[in-house]
């Protein structure tokens, strides 16, 4: 094998890029490695140009194979892997979202990332995905403007602590306060996503700071790679515009569509009216044009003058300020009883539906993939947006990327205001359905969650909302846009969505088409975004100020009760015998036992408290000198036998009935009698019982005699 190899310093931990002959086919390829996790990376253009496509091809794949954690993973019949996971749409989304920026508008040939993963260690391979991605394409003859850093920052709770690319078992820990995943280059941020625990805007901004210097080192290391490996980029050129059409537009549509642009009506169909009137007179003209020429066109003079309108005239196509958000509206409930919790937000023409449902600790999702294997998730957020949303007809059903992507950053959002299983046990799922769609509705699945959450009962830290925030650049000068919808979602630079509570940030997302933004121009859209997220949460408090004091009596009751992990065994029985005898007699619909000894009893109607006494009684500790009231279920020479409970029986010595000796117990105790009696010994589980000092006077009333 042919290779060669780079190394770095990355976070105080040695990065390795080799190029080998291991995949000659492709345009470019690297593989890295970082700790013990190796990925291979592979960029491919395709040979055909699609010109008439209204959009640029790249495609991103993440695999994740199980002997890259040298496990052997999936059902007991099927051991292929299947599906991509989440995590691997996830981490796909982020490559994508990075690199697809500093390709050319105009390119029209397919171009096709492949993230493999060889092996897992303690290091995340996202990084090394976007990282990869890069160095792939540098190297390649595809036309690309990188490379591109990338680093993940975390801090320490409560210190100032900055951990670089923390790994799994930190993350997993439960220590970190806040994860920023960012990239970039030049100094300026292309890409960002974050989970954070009610974060202040200002130490959001540090962080990005100390994440533009590991981009510049990242930048160096990698230009060094490619001006030594990099192979002459394909030139492909733009197609060239018509004199007549450029003539045409100016002079026929160029202010009608700064009218209707800047019409104040929201969203795009005003526009797209005004394109196939563009389509209607351009066909009627003497020299053809190419319609899909001409569309392309048409829509970079939309882009044009909406930049133009914002950033020279501080116009917003809807007639905003550029501050203002759009009309609100919270409704919590009101749906039908049977849903455990409803919310409906309005933010302008975005219109959200979520709707909650609790379940037991069994009802939790098992997750077992190459990250993480025998996990339990008991929070879920879940995304739809079917095609009725922005008015097309399409395939109903199922998800794709961006409803996984949507979901997971509306549910990173409200993770940090979830209660803990211990206060609130149960397994929580969140449905949001994107009833209208004009501009994040991502950000409205918080909002409405939000309510839901509260209308159910789940005792929330604090409510949670987001907002979209938008920039128009052009060389020096830009204008921030709050709120943004329609046409400035599709022509604007960035998107930027910010959620969070009253105390601090939880989680960002923010994509670009441009190369990157300076940081400064983030600091300020921070703070317009805390303004907006401000003024949504008093709209959200004033439908319903706090959570319900009682969760719907259409959801089940869970009672947590603490044993020793030494009765486990017990409670189960052999075989499940005992367990399965609590549930048939009782009608409780689950018993769910951890490790440590704490039991969840799920039931309805009463079922759940039967269950759980039937527990407690069964592992009841008793304590020395505790008072029972037993029964005589035997008699012997040295003592009685007396049941304390259903579950337990204790010895009643011969020593321990009077306080004098006696030979015999004929006549003193009775089969079947019930009597006080103090607990007196304890000792390998067994129970020791005295009556005499529950009733000193026992003897006297019954008249038994000192011999």
């Amino acid at each position: 094998m042919q290779r060669k190899i780079y190394t770095t310093d990355f976070g105080g931990k040695k990065l390795t890029a080799e190029f080998n002959d291991l995949t000659t086919q492709a345009n470019g390829s690297v593989m890295l490695t970082y700790g013990e996790t190796v990925v291979l990376v592979t960029a491919v253009m395709g040979r055909a140009n699609n010109p008439g496509l209204p959009y640029f091809p790249l495609s991103v794949e993440f695999e994740e194979k199980f002997y890259a954690a040298g496990e052997i993973l999936g059902s007991r019949f099927v051991r292929r892997e299947g599906k991509p996971s989440d995590e691997a749409v996830l981490s796909a989304r982020i490559v994508d979202r990075t690199i697809r920026p500093l390709f050319s508008s105009h390119l029209r040939i397919d171009v096709q990332i492949v993230v493999t993963v060889l092996a897992i260690g303690e290091d995340d391979p996202d990084i090394l995905g976007v990282l990869g991605a890069s160095l792939a394409l540098g190297v390649s003859d595809i036309p690309w403007q990188g490379p591109v850093g990338v680093v993940r920052l975390a801090r320490r709770r409560g210190t100032d602590e900055i951990v670089i690319n923390p790994t799994y078992t930190e993350r997993l820990a439960g220590t970190l306060d806040i994860e920023l995943l960012a990239c970039g280059k030049g100094g300026n941020i292309n890409m960002i996503e974050t989970a954070a625990y009610e974060v202040e805007e200002a130490e959001i901004v540090s962080l990005l700071e100390a994440a533009t210097a590991v981009h510049g080192q990242l930048e160096i290391f990698q230009n060094s790679i490619i001006a030594e490996l990099g192979k002459t980029k394909k030139e492909i050129l733009a197609p060239e515009v018509p004199a007549s059409l450029i003539e045409f537009f100016q002079t026929q549509f160029t202010e009608r569509l700064h009218t209707v642009v800047f019409s104040g009506r929201a969203g795009k169909d005003h526009i797209y009216e005004l394109k196939d009137i563009f389509y209607t007179e351009l066909a009627a003209l003497e020299e053809p044009i190419d319609t899909k020429l001409a569309g392309a066109y048409f829509e970079e003079q939309v882009d044009i003058t909406l930049h133009r309108g914002a950033i020279e005239e501080g116009k917003r196509a809807d007639g905003r300020d550029m501050d203002t958000v759009r009309e609100l509206y919270a409704q919590a409930g009101g749906i039908s009883p049977v849903l455990h919790g409803s919310g409906i937000f309005y933010r302008g023409g975005t219109r959200i539906f979520t709707a909650l449902t609790l379940g037991g600790p069994e009802a939790a999702q098992m997750i077992d993939t190459m990250e993480e294997r025998d996990v339990k998730k008991q929070f879920m957020h879940h995304y739809n947006f079917p095609p009725f949303s922005v008015g097309e007809t399409g395939r109903v059903g199922g998800f794709n990327r961006r409803m996984i992507g949507h979901g997971a950053l509306a549910e990173k959002a409200l993770v940090p205001v979830i209660p803990d299983v211990s206060i609130f046990p149960y397994t929580i799922r969140l449905v949001s359905e994107t009833m209208s769609s004009n501009g994040s509705s991502s950000m409205g699945s918080v909002c409405a969650s939000t309510l839901a959450l509260m209308d159910g009962g789940v005792p929330m830290i604090r409510p949670v909302a987001g907002i979209a925030s938008g920039v128009m650049i052009h060389k020096d000068k830009y204008a921030l846009l709050t709120d943004i919808q329609g046409p400035e979602d599709e022509f604007g630079d960035m998107d930027f969505k910010v959620a969070g509570t009253t105390v601090g940030v939880t989680a960002i997302q923010m994509d670009v088409k441009v190369d990157g933004i300076p940081v400064p121009i983030l600091s300020e859209a921070l703070q317009k975004a805390k303004q907006a997220r401000l003024d949504i949460i008093t709209v959200l408090t004033a439908e319903i100020a706090c959570h319900r004091s009682t969760i719907s009596p259409r959801a089940p009751q869970i009672i947590s009760l603490t044993i020793l992990p030494s009765q486990i065994g017990l409670v189960i029985g052999g075989g499940g015998k005992t367990i399965n005898s609590i549930k048939a007699d009782t009608g409780v619909e689950e018993i769910t036992i951890e490790d440590d000894g704490t039991v969840f009893v799920t039931g309805k109607n009463g079922t759940a408290e039967a269950a759980a006494e039937r527990i407690k009684a069964l592992t009841k500790r008793y304590e020395l000198g505790e008072k029972v009231d037993v029964t005589i279920t035997k008699l012997a020479t040295f003592g009685a036998f007396a049941r304390i409970d259903s579950f337990n029986e204790g010895l009643i010595h011969i020593s321990e009935i009077v306080p004098f000796r006696i030979e015999t117990l004929e006549g003193v105790l009775t089969i079947g009698e019930t009597l006080p009696a103090v607990v007196c010994k304890l000792e390998d589980g067994k129970i020791g019982l005295s009556i005499k000092q529950a009733d000193p006077d026992f003897a006297t009333k019954r008249n038994i005699q000192k011999p």
